[in-house]
Order: structure tokens, then C-alpha cells, then sequence
């Protein structure tokens, strides 16, 4: 593989050096040369939509503390429940753990600091394509629709709408520097044949455990259902242990099979995700994970908290 053709995907921006999903941490990303910022995409009460990991406030934000008492039954602040104009008043902050204290990654940007805001998707692509602008140099956006099925109980069309954004915004054919994906395999093929998407579309692959969809994404990667997958999607985003699992012997990565597999069938494989504060077995840095997934694997690109190590890893 040529370094060229390695995609470094920004992941929630530089999100190892700045709270995830900022305008601060997508400036930073594109600084550090992400050829792709990834967006993902949620709705407000009034059918804004916003650049927010979950379909809740509570672990990036200081929601409980300025709107105290509008979380719904299971203890969460859900952004469905707040208008832009309320969640423009919140601060965001670098994610935290279940406890509400301490950070999920306590050697990142420290805790409740800075003055930091909920970007919209039209905001925020703006500003990329503002800096684009500026540098002359292009990277990409990489959008991910989060939970279309459950804002449909919602009542709102989330993919739909993030379309016509993307449209309204210069994004219309697999030309442009722009991917969508979704961990919900029925929305994607909806989005490909329904909504009619021509941009380049990848189905993201999770863990049944984590009740993202009801996509049952053990039989997804299957060679029958890859085969039905290739003729829907460019490519698939799965999870660093879907590629790999450890020799008993000496504790080394051994491919499963799924890029190959992946790579016969014309889609290219961008997994997720690549930090320098959580490390696969078997690896001692960031830089060393990355160049043995690119080179014994052969992946085309990385989802990574840390675009300039990724772009270091890379070089020749």
C-alpha cells in the first residue's frame, strides 16, 4: 500500500489532545494533517443537528448542573430533550466515566476546564471547509448517523435530514471528500437505495453486547452476508478486535481474515479505534500498532484519537 492512499481519520477531531467533538479539537485535527474529521450526528428537540458522540448529554457536558431534574427514567439527559439554544449554554469537557467525577482517560485534557460548546453539523462542516479554504488543503468529513431507529420513535428522520444537510453543504456524489456510516445495517441499505445516497457509504460493525441497532453484527461478517453488504457499501468500519485476535503461544495479533475478506469483495476497511493511551496487546507505542496494521493487515486508513501520530506512524 502506498502511504498516499492510508486515510488518517480524526476521530471525534484530535480528540487525545482536546474535548471530543469541539471546534477546538477539529481545528487541532486538521493542523495535524487528518486527511478525514469525523461527525457524529444527533437531533434536538426543535430538529437541529448537532455534533455529539451519544444520544445523551451527560458525559461531555455539565447538563445535570445547569438543568437539574430533566433527565428522563434511566438517569440520562438525553440532547432530544433540549433545544439548541439550551445545549449552546452548556459547557463541554472531556469525557467522563459512569461515576460523573473522573475522566475516562485521566492523561487527556484535564476535567471541567476551558470554555468549550456543542457544535452544529452545519457549523462545524463549515469550519472545515472554512479551513480548507485557508491551508488549500482538503480533508474530508466522515459522518456517522447515531441510533437512526430510535429517533424514529422519536419522529425524526435523522438520516434523511443529515443528507439534505450534506447536500445543501456541496456533498452529493462519492466524488466529494465526504463518507457516511451506520451502525445499523437495515438504515444503511435504507440510506443507499431509498434515500438514494451517492456519497461513499460504510457500514460501521459493532458488538451485539452494545445495543447500538438490532444488527446482529456476528452474522454480519460472514462471508454470505459480506457478499450482500459489498453490493450496498464501499466499506466497512469495524472494531480493532475484529481484525485480530491473540496467539496463545506468544501473545501476538493474528488476523481473522475480515480485511482480506473485505479487500476481495471491493470495500476498503477503516477500523476503529487507535489511541496512544490504550493499546492493543502486543504493542509498546501508538506508531508501532498503527504500522503493523497497515502493513501485515493491509487497512486503508485508521479511526485515531492522535491524527499526527497516525500521519508519523505512516511515514516512510
Amino acid at each position: 500500500m502506498a502511504n498516499d492512499d492510508f486515510l488518517v481519520i480524526a476521530h471525534r477531531g484530535a480528540s487525545g489532545y482536546l474535548p471530543e467533538h469541539t471546534l477546538e479539537a477539529k481545528a487541532y485535527a486538521h493542523a495535524l494533517g487528518a486527511d478525514y474529521i469525523e461527525q457524529d450526528v444527533v437531533a434536538t428537540r426543535d430538529n437541529e443537528l448537532i455534533v455529539l458522540h451519544d444520544i445523551h448529554l451527560d458525559s461531555v457536558t455539565n447538563v445535570a448542573n445547569i438543568f437539574p431534574g430533566r433527565q428522563r427514567d434511566d438517569g440520562h439527559y438525553f440532547a432530544r430533550d433540549f433545544d439548541l439554544a439550551e445545549i449552546k449554554s452548556l459547557n463541554v469537557s472531556e469525557r467522563r466515566n459512569a461515576d460523573n467525577v473522573t475522566a475516562v482517560f485521566p492523561g487527556r485534557f484535564p476535567i471541567d476546564t476551558g470554555n468549550f460548546r456543542v457544535p452544529t453539523l452545519r457549523e462545524e462542516v463549515k469550519f472545515i471547509q472554512g479551513m480548507n479554504k485557508s491551508t488549500a488543503r482538503n480533508a474530508g468529513i466522515y459522518v456517522e448517523i447515531k441510533r437512526p431507529a430510535w429517533h424514529r420513535t422519536e419522529g425524526v428522520d435523522l438520516s434523511s435530514m443529515v443528507l439534505q444537510l450534506l447536500d445543501d453543504l456541496g456533498y452529493r456524489s462519492r466524488n466529494d471528500a465526504c463518507y457516511v456510516q451506520c451502525f445499523d445495517a437495515a438504515e444503511v441499505v435504507r440510506i443507499r437505495q431509498e434515500l438514494g445516497c451517492k456519497l461513499k457509504l460504510v457500514q460501521l460493525i459493532g458488538e451485539n453486547a452494545w445495543g447500538e441497532s438490532d444488527t446482529d453484527y456476528d452474522e454480519l461478517r460472514l462471508p454470505e452476508s459480506m457478499q450482500r453488504l459489498a453490493k450496498i457499501v464501499d466499506g466497512i468500519g469495524p472494531s480493532i478486535g475484529h481484525l485480530v485476535e491473540m496467539n496463545k503461544i506468544d501473545g501476538r495479533p493474528v488476523s481473522t481474515g475480515l480485511v482480506s475478506a473485505a479487500h476481495d469483495l471491493g470495500m476498503v476497511v477503516h477500523p476503529y479505534t487507535f489511541r496512544a493511551d490504550q493499546l492493543a496487546p502486543g504493542f509498546e507505542t501508538l506508531q508501532e500498532m498503527i504500522r503493523w496494521f497497515a502493513d501485515q493487515l493491509k487497512i486503508d486508513g485508521v479511526f485515531t484519537d492522535f491524527p499526527d501520530l497516525a500521519r508519523l506512524a505512516m511515514q516512510d
